[in-house]
């Protein structure tokens, strides 16, 4: 289901709204102090540095959205789950990416 959606919209277009409604989850990759001072609700906090080590918390068969600060850091957490057999799409910042789950 979540390939479909990423065939309907693209990748450079995907529709993050659709994707985290349809059960994706969103990995808030900065630090603890930086997620602390203000996040999405929905999403869980696993720093850049500690992503690898936690990645049996995640769930493999849910696509995962990244986000952090700038896009930067989240763009290399979706390179890093990728490589591990996770459906990962960049978020960007975590503020942008919030107002794209809110329209």
């Amino acid at each position: 289901m979540f390939n479909f959606i990423k065939n309907i919209f693209g990748v450079k277009n995907i529709d993050f709204k659709q994707l985290f409604i349809a059960g994706a989850q969103i990995i808030d990759v900065r630090t603890p102090a930086e997620f602390s001072n203000g996040h999405i609700k929905q999403s869980a906090n696993i720093p850049l540095q500690q992503l690898q080590s936690e990645m049996k918390k995640l769930d493999l068969k849910k696509p995962i959205i990244t986000c952090c600060a700038s896009g930067m850091r989240s763009a290399s957490a979706k390179a890093i789950l990728q490589q591990n057999g996770f459906e990962a799409y960049n978020g960007g910042g975590w503020s942008s990416l919030q107002n794209k789950l809110n329209k």
